[in-house]
């Protein structure tokens, strides 16, 4: 990465918000409460706001620092698919090729409390950058959540046809990643046209 860099891409946030580890967490309060009620919310979400603000500055440091290495380079900075459904009821408690045990109701606000003011935190420092531009996965994967039956994204474990359980700790599976190419290859060649 120099001067003579033309594009950067970014995607990064989810570790710095400690995403997986909360998963884990409320997967195991969900267990204890059985299904019912939001008790990771209660038990994690007063953390969040600090949280999405450590995401934020990390993100402002990052990308001024790109800047500064890569003085005449696009940056595009990509957000994170949609992994929730909003009906939240798709998701069947208990089933681990979706969400476990976490609580319809925790699921809710992971999505709506959580991932999407993630998504929010990128865009947003993006927009403070002049060459910066935000490559928005969430729309175009709205039908297409761990609980959907069209899925881009795995849920905790993945069940490959004749082979044994894997874990996957909901990662996009290879749809999720083919459109998350796409949406960047045509942020990417916008970026050039605009150069």
């Amino acid at each position: 990465m120099d001067s003579v860099t033309d594009i950067i891409t970014v995607g990064v946030g989810e570790s710095t918000l400690g995403f997986a580890d909360l998963l884990t967490k409320c997967l195991q309060l969900g267990g204890e409460s059985e299904g019912t009620g939001t008790p990771c919310k209660e038990a994690e979400g007063a953390d969040i706001p600090a949280r999405l603000k450590k995401v934020r500055q990390d993100y402002d440091r990052m990308l001024t620092v790109l800047n500064e290495r890569a003085t005449k380079a696009k940056i595009l900075t990509v957000g994170y698919p949609t992994v929730i459904p909003k009906d939240t009821s798709k998701c069947g408690y208990g089933d681990f090729a979706k969400f476990g045990t976490i609580t319809q109701g925790d699921l809710a606000w992971l999505r709506s409390g959580v991932l999407e003011p993630l998504n929010k935190a990128i865009e947003d420092s993006t927009a403070a950058q002049e060459t910066a531009s935000f490559v928005d996965l969430y729309p175009s994967s709205q039908d297409h959540s761990v609980c959907d039956d069209t899925k881009w994204v795995e849920g905790f474990y993945s069940f490959p046809s004749g082979q044994d359980p894997q874990i996957s700790l909901v990662r996009p599976n290879a749809l999720g990643h083919r459109n998350a190419a796409g949406l960047v290859e045509d942020a990417m060649l916008n970026a050039l046209d605009m150069s």
